[in-house]
C-alpha cells in the first residue's frame, strides 16, 4: 500500500457517511440479531474461536449483513478479502483467488472471501467460484438481499450455512441512534447535538427496521440545524421530519418482500379480514407497485376463492380493473381499496376452482372417453350421414327448460366434478341441481 493510498482511505474513514463510521467493529458492539450472534448461538461461537466456514447472509438493507462481515474481518487471523458482486469482474475474481492459492501455499494462510451483493454475480461467475469452495482455497462470506435459495448457486448454498437477519426493533435503532449522537471518536459527540426523545422513536418508528437509513437522516438533522441561543444543536420531531420524509419499505418487486406483501394480501382477502386486505393493498400501493398489477391478483381472487358463492365479485374486480387503467394514480387507489374491501367481504367458495383442477387433473391422467354422437356439430357436411346431432335433446323443449341426458363420455358418466356449496348465491344454484335431479339432495 503506497502513501496516496494510505492517505486516500484516510480521508474517506474520516468523510465517511455516519452509518458506515459507526459500523461495529467487534461482536460486543452489534446490535439485534441475538437469534443467530446470542452467546450461546453458532455464529457467534464461531466467530469467536475463528472457526467460521462458508455462510452466507440474507436479510432486508440496514440488518448488519456486511457490519458482520467485518467483525469477522477484524477478529479472523485469516485474511479477509471484500469485493462487491455490482462492480467485480472475472478478473477481480481471478485475483482474488490467486492471491488465496499464494497465501495456502507459502503461508499457510487461509483466506475469507467476503462478496457483498453475491446474487448479483451471474451463474457463470458463481459456477467460478465453486471449486475453491469446494477445496478450502477459500472460505466463502456471501451477502445478499434476495432469497439466496433462489438468486444463489444450488452448490454454493448447498455448501453454506445460510443466516437469515431481521429488521432491527425500535428500540434497537433508538440505541443506536443514541450511541451515535454521544460518540466523539467516529459520531456526532463533537457537534454538541441534542436528540429528543420523541425525534429518536420518530426516525427508529419511520426507518422500519433500516439502521443505516436512521443514522442517515440523524446525519442530516445534525450538519444542517443551527445551533438554538444555548449554542447546541437541537434535533426535535419536526427537524427529523424533514430529515426522513417517508417510512423505508423493504420492497423490491423481484424479491422476497413483493412476493410476502402480495401473499398476505391474498390471504386476507381470502380470510375474510378487509382491515388487513386493505393495509397490504396501502403497503404495496405505497412502495410503488404497479396498480394493474394488483388489480389483476383482484380478479383471480375474486373468481378463485368468492366464484359463486357471489357471482358480482368477478364483475366488481374487472370493472375496477377498467377503470384502474383508464383514471390511474393517485385515484386508482381509491377504485382498488373498494374491491378489496367487497371481495374480503364477499361469502366465499371455491368450488369452482376445485372443479377445474380435478377437470384437469382427469383430462391429464384418464383415458378422455369419445364424446355423445348426439352432442357432436351436426352442421359440416356428411355429419348427419355419420350420425352426428341425432338424438340430441334441447333443453329448451322441455318443461323448466331442462332434460336429462347424458353430457360426459360414457367412461365419466357419473362423475362430479364440481361440488357447490351452501354458501351465498351458490346455494340456489345447488338447490336448483338439487330439483332437477342433477345431484342428490343432502
Amino acid at each position: 500500500m503506497d502513501l496516496f493510498e494510505i492517505t486516500r482511505r484516510g480521508v474517506l474513514e474520516k468523510e465517511a457517511p455516519l452509518a458506515s463510521r459507526m459500523r461495529p467493529r467487534s461482536l460486543d458492539e452489534v446490535v439485534g440479531q441475538e437469534h443467530i450472534i446470542g452467546d450461546d448461538k453458532l455464529l457467534s461461537r464461531a466467530i469467536r474461536a475463528d472457526r467460521i466456514g462458508s455462510i452466507i447472509f440474507y436479510g432486508p438493507p440496514g440488518t448488519g449483513k456486511t457490519t458482520l462481515a467485518q467483525v469477522i474481518a477484524n477478529t479472523t487471523s485469516a485474511r479477509f478479502v471484500q469485493i462487491n458482486a455490482t462492480t467485480a469482474g472475472k478478473k477481480d475474481m481471478e485475483e482474488a483467488i490467486q492471491k488465496a492459492k499464494d497465501a495456502l501455499g507459502m503461508q499457510e494462510k487461509r483466506t475469507i472471501l467476503f462478496v457483498d451483493e453475491i446474487h448479483r454475480f451471474n451463474k457463470a461467475q458463481q459456477d467460478y467460484l465453486l471449486p475453491f469452495v469446494e477445496d478450502g482455497t477459500v472460505t466463502l462470506i456471501g451477502a445478499t438481499t434476495e432469497n439466496p435459495y433462489f438468486e444463489v448457486n444450488r452448490a454454493l448454498v448447498s455448501r453454506s450455512r445460510i443466516f437469515e437477519l431481521r429488521p432491527l426493533s425500535r428500540e434497537d435503532i433508538v440505541g443506536l441512534l443514541r450511541r451515535a449522537i454521544a460518540d466523539t471518536d467516529r459520531g456526532l459527540g463533537k457537534m454538541d447535538a441534542d436528540l429528543d426523545d420523541d425525534a429518536a422513536e420518530f426516525l427508529a418508528d419511520m426507518a422500519n427496521g433500516d439502521a443505516r437509513a436512521a443514522l442517515n437522516a440523524l446525519e442530516i438533522g445534525v450538519l444542517t440545524t443551527l445551533p438554538g441561543e444555548d449554542g447546541r444543536i437541537h434535533i426535535t420531531r419536526e427537524v427529523a421530519s424533514e430529515c426522513i420524509q417517508r417510512r423505508i419499505l423493504n420492497y423490491d418487486r423481484d424479491g422476497d418482500n413483493h412476493y410476502d406483501t402480495v401473499s398476505a394480501f391474498i390471504k386476507s382477502m381470502r380470510g375474510s379480514d378487509p382491515d388487513a386486505a386493505v393495509y397490504y393493498l396501502a403497503r404495496m400501493l405505497y412502495a410503488g407497485e404497479d396498480p394493474e398489477f394488483i388489480a389483476r391478483r383482484i380478479m383471480i381472487c375474486a373468481s378463485e376463492d368468492v366464484g359463486n358463492a357471489d357471482p358480482d365479485a368477478l364483475v366488481i374486480a374487472t370493472m375496477a380493473s377498467q377503470a384502474v387503467e383508464r383514471v390511474g394514480m393517485p385515484e386508482a387507489q381509491i377504485i382498488l381499496a373498494q374491491a378489496v374491501t367487497y371481495i374480503a367481504c364477499a361469502p366465499k367458495s371455491n368450488a369452482s376452482y376445485a372443479a377445474i383442477n380435478a377437470a384437469m387433473e382427469s383430462v391429464r391422467t384418464e383415458p378422455t372417453g369419445g364424446i355423445p354422437p348426439y352432442l357432436k356439430d351436426a352442421h359440416y357436411g356428411g355429419a348427419k350421414e355419420l350420425g352426428r346431432g341425432l338424438g340430441y335433446k334441447y333443453p329448451h323443449d322441455y318443461e323448466n327448460h331442462y332434460v336429462e341426458q347424458q353430457y360426459l363420455p360414457d367412461t365419466l358418466r357419473s362423475r362430479r366434478f364440481y361440488h357447490p356449496t351452501e354458501i351465498g348465491y351458490e346455494r340456489g344454484m345447488r338447490l336448483w341441481l338439487e330439483r332437477i335431479g342433477k345431484y342428490p339432495r343432502g
